[in-house]
């Protein structure tokens, strides 16, 4: 199985052009896991374990995630060689009890064909929706955004102890948001609020929180999703589909590159290629 991990390790370079550092993390994480596994065929009950194993040694749910996702995407380069065959079921309910909820690629196109566009509310929440999904934003920074803060697919916005940043804004999230505006919004001037309910007042987070519940349930979509699930699922995608790890760090705001030397600047330009080649919904 070594020798099949130095193959993958190659071809994510080679194929995928993935960075030093990225390469690194998918080596240690899966090399942690091979140790783990031993001589034991690899199945559900074995991934389980091992993520077990992870959260009662207190590691956070972002790195048991991060963990899960090099698994699995190694295990789907085995599939490919013909060298590993069995199905494994890895998104298991008992699984997400550990880690954060991942929506899967066809939750978000359900979820997103929930609200009903041609109303006010309805085109205004699919907007947000695509948006926090386009953009990986928390919660509380769509709820602060102005409109004079979006400038066509790229929006300002203000993240943790008011740093602001650069995001990316896809297609699909662009067209929400000119629906929105166009139809419902005329009027809508510069130092005005993006997303606004009913008697004019800015969105808030419980609202928003309230009116995914409220779509999930009509999209009859089980996991139990927040705002921050379409942010993990924002991240979670990119990287399964290899994104650079210094790419999604930037994009979500994690760290600010002016204080903090553990990443690697990357300029919009870069930004810019891997969301269009990366993300689901571009």
């Amino acid at each position: 199985m070594q020798q099949h991990l130095v193959d993958f390790i190659f071809y994510l370079k080679v194929e995928k052009g993935l960075s030093k550092n990225t390469l690194e993390a998918y080596q240690s994480d899966i090399e942690s896991f091979l140790s783990f596994k031993k001589d034991k065929n690899i199945t559900n009950d074995l991934v389980y374990s091992y993520l077990k194993k992870l959260h009662q040694a207190n590691l956070a749910s972002s790195t048991i995630a991060r963990y899960l996702i090099s698994i699995k995407v190694f295990l789907n380069y085995l599939r490919k060689e013909n060298i590993f065959q069995e199905s494994i079921f890895i998104d298991t309910p008992k699984v997400w009890q550990l880690i954060p909820e991942v929506l899967t690629y066809d939750e978000i196109t359900e979820l997103f064909k929930a609200p009903n566009t041609t109303t006010l509310i309805g085109a205004r929440d699919l907007a947000i929706l695509e948006l926090i999904y386009s953009s990986g934003l928390r919660v509380s920074e769509v709820c602060q955004i102005l409109y004079k803060d979006l400038q066509k697919n790229i929006l300002k916005v203000k993240g943790k102890g008011s740093k602001e940043r650069i995001v990316l804004v896809g297609k699909k999230a662009e067209s929400a948001i000119q629906n929105y505006l166009s139809r419902f919004r005329k009027g809508i001037k510069e130092k005005d609020y993006l997303f606004v309910a009913k008697k004019g007042r800015p969105m808030d987070r419980v609202a928003i929180w309230h009116r995914i519940k409220f779509y999930a349930k009509q999209a009859k979509i089980m996991k139990n999703i927040s705002p921050h699930t379409l942010r993990h699922s924002f991240a979670t995608h990119l990287l399964e589909n290899g994104a650079d790890l210094r790419v999604i760090q930037e994009l979500l705001g994690h760290a600010s590159v002016a204080t903090t030397d553990r990443y690697t600047h990357i300029s919009q330009n870069t930004m810019q290629q891997s969301f269009d080649k990366f993300h689901p919904r571009p």
